[in-house]
């Protein structure tokens, strides 16, 4: 995992805020920071967009700080939603059983090139499209 490639998970971006666990959100923050450093950090604007929501609506962050931790993660490559990609997460939504906004994040993964799609979402040690699934909590 540490110099691989990898798209980082919504998860992992919301337990960077999430004073209620501690451990885990040091684990994040780390990962963060170490991804950030070596240039292997990717998120897809799906990510981003899911970070939003809960950081309004679960994490209750103010819309200044929500800002703030955009134009971090902004620093990261940024893959968008294309058609294309839509599409290719439904093919991978049929052909696995992937939920599809999971599929997404996994496309995401494949089109930039990753090696590793960190979260906790998926069930780890999996292979989509050649990105290993990697829980960085685990």
């Amino acid at each position: 995992m540490n110099g691989a490639r990898s798209v980082i998970d919504t998860n992992v971006l919301v337990y960077a805020d999430a004073g209620d666990e501690p451990a885990r959100q040091r684990q994040a923050l780390d990962l963060i920071l170490a991804h950030r450093e070596a240039g292997t950090g990717v998120v897809s604007t799906q990510v981003l967009q899911e970070f939003v929501n809960v950081a309004l609506r679960k994490l209750r962050l103010p819309a200044p700080l929500i800002r703030e931790r955009l134009a971090v993660y902004s620093r990261f490559d940024v893959v968008p939603a294309s058609p294309a990609l839509i599409e290719a997460a439904l093919d991978l939504h049929v052909l696995r059983g992937v939920s599809f906004y999971d599929a997404l994040i996994a496309q995401a993964a494949v089109v930039s090139g990753c090696e590793v799609l960190l979260s906790e979402d998926f069930q780890t040690g999996t292979s989509l499209g050649g990105v290993r699934v990697v829980n960085p909590f685990a």
